[in-house]
């Protein structure tokens, strides 16, 4: 069935995963009589048995979190019997007892509504999400939820920032549990036909040296399954200067340790310059989650497509079109939200994004190598991997100069769909004539199913909220050497304020994954004048 195990590391990571989590149970249908699903929940989804024999459908994930962290959510949620887990104490000792119990946080208004089956919960507001389980929309398996009792969220006595405390606290944990033994073995030995596991952690501070160590141990593991890394990284320009730059070295850290461990690794960061109709509460985890979360969902929609109605792409398949060269692992998501009903006229009627003649040589699918890299470099609306760059002041030339893609792939839904043909022999010699040429290799997957804008989710998309309920997304993954700018970028930074012992292998690293996004395109200066 090609699953997908999903791992959420620390507190933003699970406010990304649960708008994940609650777009993937909208898309369940239960009228048998209508139009089939194009998704196939068995990817995410683990069928199971309440205590009274009920039959439970729960996400294939495992959520870790501080002490504190995961709000008003129960352990055993509302479909499995607590057994043990409410005995009285008391019976087992004769001594005095003291007891020390935390207030229990009370529910939302919006999980008290779902718990009563209201139709209409109360609208969400940025006040109202304490935490992200404030809007869960689904129930966990008791084993989903690890609670991390040695620090607490939020603490200013101990705070869970710096990278090596992450590091040591999985050596600690694993030494003393074994993780992957009790953590995620079960879930792999349920599965028929693993596809890979994805991974959300936040990459500028402690949980990504903790995810450093997990990755690590998962690719010793599971080496052969697709291993995809979300790292989350904060908005620069708030906050006191150390600790902007104790993230910037975390997420250099993050990004040379995970990377070469990871099969593909995606920075996500919400961009300083947003498009008008976009609406974001920057200091709302709730609202950037959710604007993030809606490329993520699009952008990996494929690998979870039925197959017998429409294209799939798996995890391993998408990787192969990126990774053209065997070391580019990291790569860039952007999107756009786009208008159904002229999409593909806006699409065939664009101007040509290069007018360089030697590319003018048709493809084995009638395509001219210049439609090829027009569509490559077609720019979206949000970029939401580079956060801090902008290439606004580029000309065309210099843009291109700037940003070649090496691959890239298209996820567009909500739009009319166009047949996509099988490839023949041809066709992937004329894709392995076009990776020799250091010409961009796209592929692109179509999905009728729009993103749903559910009771769940921020109003951060202005107007189309109101009216429509859903919108079109075109979402790109790309590899660019606009990695190769952020690499050097941070080795110059890392190169001063990290640690003696650590500074040189850190530096050699970055240095080491710009080369990869440069070689055999560019060796001049991207200003360098027309």
């Amino acid at each position: 069935m090609h699953e997908i195990l999903t791992l959420q590391l620390g507190h933003r990571a699970n406010y990304l995963a649960t708008h994940f989590w609650n777009t993937q149970e909208s898309y369940f249908t239960y009228d048998t009589t209508g139009e089939p699903s194009t998704i196939d929940h068995n990817v995410h989804f683990r069928a199971g048995q309440g205590p009274s024999g009920e039959d439970t459908y729960t996400p294939r994930t495992v959520i870790y979190d501080l002490k504190g962290g995961f709000g008003s959510l129960r352990k055993w949620g509302g479909l499995y019997d607590q057994g043990d887990a409410g005995r009285d104490i008391t019976s087992l000792w004769d001594g005095s007892l003291v007891k020390q119990q935390d207030a229990p946080i009370p529910q939302s208004a919006y999980q008290r509504a779902l718990d009563e089956g209201s139709d209409k919960p109360p609208k969400l507001t940025p006040k109202t999400v304490r935490f992200w389980s404030d809007f869960t929309r689904v129930f966990y398996h008791p084993r989903s939820i690890v609670q991390i009792n040695d620090y607490e969220l939020g603490s200013t006595i101990v705070p869970f920032e710096k990278w090596d405390s992450g590091e040591e606290l999985f050596a600690k944990i694993d030494k003393d549990q074994d993780l992957l033994d009790r953590d995620i073995r079960p879930w792999v030995e349920e599965m028929d036909q693993m596809q890979g596991i994805q991974i959300f952690a936040s990459a500028d501070d402690a949980w990504g040296g903790f995810a450093s160590k997990y990755v690590e141990s998962l690719k010793d593991e599971y080496g052969k399954s697709s291993l995809w890394f979300g790292g989350l990284e904060s908005e620069q320009g708030h906050g006191q200067r150390a600790k902007q730059l104790l993230r910037t070295a975390n997420t250099a850290q993050s990004l040379q340790a995970i990377s070469s461990l990871a099969s593909m690794y995606i920075p996500l960061a919400v961009p300083p310059h947003l498009p008008p109709y976009v609406d974001l509460d920057r200091s709302s985890q709730w609202h950037v989650a959710g604007l993030l979360s809606m490329a993520v969902e699009s952008i990996t929609l494929p690998s979870r497509q039925q197959p017998s109605i429409t294209k799939r792409g798996l995890l391993s398949d998408i990787e192969a079109a990126l990774n053209t060269n065997g070391n580019q692992k990291i790569a860039t998501l952007q999107c756009s939200v786009v208008d159904s009903s002229s999409y593909h006229s806006i699409e065939q009627g664009s101007p040509q994004a290069n007018s360089d003649t030697r590319m003018r040589l048709p493809s084995a699918d009638g395509m001219t190598h210049e439609d090829e890299v027009q569509k490559a470099n077609t720019k979206l609306d949000m970029n939401f991997s580079i956060s801090e760059q902008s290439q606004t002041a580029l000309s065309l030339r210099q843009w291109e100069k700037a940003n070649h893609v090496f691959g890239k792939l298209d996820s567009v839904r909500g739009v009319p769909v166009v047949e996509e043909e099988e490839e023949d022999e041809e066709k992937a010699n004329s894709r392995k004539r076009r990776r020799l040429a250091s010409l961009p290799i796209v592929e692109r997957h179509y999905n009728a199913l729009p993103f749903p804008l559910l009771d769940s989710f921020p109003d951060v998309i202005l107007e189309l909220a109101s009216l429509t309920k859903t919108v079109a997304i075109h979402a790109s993954l790309s590899t660019t050497t606009q990695i190769s700018k952020r690499a050097k970028g941070l080795q110059n930074i890392v190169s001063r304020m990290v640690e003696v012992a650590d500074r040189e292998a850190l530096a050699n690293g970055l240095g080491e994954i710009a080369e990869q996004y440069e070689e055999g395109w560019s060796s001049g200066s991207d200003e360098e004048s027309e």
